[in-house]
């Protein structure tokens, strides 16, 4: 029986990921240099130390940039782009659904809990969530099983009783090794990206193609 769901907020919940690929290709490209999806996608659902993005030039190309300024350029490019950006498709409608049906709500994030609550409050659907984990409150990020074991904690479920929603690689590995089942709902960035194979991973254009009764039955 499925008893919570803890949603992962970056590219799932808002697609914040298109928006900082895009700020970065477009800041390397200033540079001469070309940011492939596949290089970039190292620090997905992640932190930084697989790839740093900010530091990438000046550290492994060497280019005389200020680093300071970069990151501001970039940050300036990415809450351009972020002002036309919502909630993803169905994830209120989903929100909704596990409210009423009494099911339990948390929040794992790779991110700082600042970046979060900034979000939360601008979408106004922070209320949705019993528990929230970041970056600020565990040793490792995601792929590491913590952010959701301390969730699952939280919420007072086993992972067997719980679901999680990752747009990631990175994101879904967590959860795996955490022990729950995932629901992967790629945005445009992550959709090209290779996820592992695992019966415990469900693949969906949007949440609106998951049953949400069947899962909350136990019928994943």
């Amino acid at each position: 029986m499925i008893k919570a769901i803890i949603f992962d907020f970056d590219g799932t919940i808002i697609d914040t990921e298109t928006a900082w690929y895009h700020a970065f290709r477009d800041a390397y490209l200033e540079h001469g240099v070309e940011l492939t999806l596949e290089q970039y996608s190292g620090c997905i659902g992640t932190s930084l130390h697989t790839f740093n993005p900010y530091e990438y030039l000046m550290t492994d190309l060497k280019l005389p940039i200020d680093k300071d300024a970069f990151r501001e350029s970039v940050h300036l490019q990415h809450t351009s782009l972020m002002q036309s950006e919502q909630v993803r498709s169905g994830i209120l409608d989903y929100l909704n659904d596990a409210q009423d049906s009494g099911m339990r709500i948390g929040l794992a994030s790779s991110s700082p809990r600042a970046w979060i609550d900034k979000y939360l409050e601008q979408l106004e659907i922070a209320h949705y969530f019993e528990t929230i984990r970041t970056a600020d409150d565990v040793a490792k990020v995601k792929p590491d099983p913590e952010l959701y074991m301390q969730s699952l904690a939280a919420l007072g479920v086993e992972a067997s009783e719980a679901v999680a929603i990752e747009d990631s690689p990175n994101g879904a590995r967590a959860a795996l090794a955490a022990g729950m089942s995932c629901i992967i709902v790629p945005n445009t960035i992550t959709k090209s990206l290779a996820f592992d194979k695992s019966d415990r991973y469900y693949h969906a254009e949007c949440l609106s193609h998951i049953d949400f009764h069947a899962m909350a039955a136990g019928a994943l």
